[in-house]
């Protein structure tokens, strides 16, 4: 059954608030809204196997560096789960919870159950740029990164008929991400997502 036009609407609109992302991504599928009320382009997560990233040819072996590259790691897998999430627009059988916390989660479990009630899925995956801007010691560790998200290659479908939803034609393609992780005894875990009204 193909979704009807407001079915659509309804799915643009929460992601064009939100990431408006971008995955969950997601967290979630904002990434492929527009802006919302300012009208400013956002994008939001969330969101496939597995999200393509450049990985760093060298890493210093400096205790800094080396918890650098676990958090890099973290957010890759996170980012990973949210596409695939997104591909069936369930979170079931994927490691969301695994590097994913709960507040983080329920942005993505909001934007999929928009898509399954408009029976739609993603196909493809985003690429990711993620940069390391800050990792702060203490009883709670914090990590913040700097990401590029580019959904180029990563389109929101009709589950029925396989063909592109239409979106916005204003909506970054492109734009700049920030999350925040927290470290949970020896593990990094995403607690947030926050697409900028920024391209890169």
């Amino acid at each position: 059954m193909t979704p009807t036009p407001r079915q659509a609407a309804k799915f643009t609109d929460v992601h064009a608030r939100r990431y408006a992302t971008a995955l969950l991504l997601a967290g979630s599928l904002a990434v492929v809204s527009s802006c919302s009320d300012r009208q400013n382009n956002d994008a939001r997560s969330p969101d496939i196997p597995s999200a393509r990233t450049v990985a760093p040819s060298k890493l210093p072996s400096s205790p800094a560096h080396s918890e650098e590259a676990l958090v890099i790691a973290a957010y890759t897998s996170s980012w990973t789960a949210q596409t695939e999430a997104y591909s069936k627009a369930s979170t079931a059988g994927t490691d969301l919870r695994k590097t994913t916390t709960f507040k983080a989660l329920a942005d993505i479990e909001s934007d999929l159950s928009v898509m399954r009630k408009a029976r739609q899925v993603t196909t493809g995956e985003p690429a990711i740029n993620p940069k390391v801007v800050k990792v702060t010691a203490g009883k709670l560790p914090t990590a913040t990164i700097e990401d590029c998200v580019d959904t180029t290659h990563w389109t929101l479908i009709d589950k029925a008929s396989k063909k592109p939803v239409p979106l916005p034609t204003t909506r970054l393609i492109k734009y700049v991400s920030i999350a925040t992780l927290e470290k949970w005894g020896t593990k990094w875990m995403v607690t947030k997502l926050t697409a900028q009204a920024q391209s890169c």
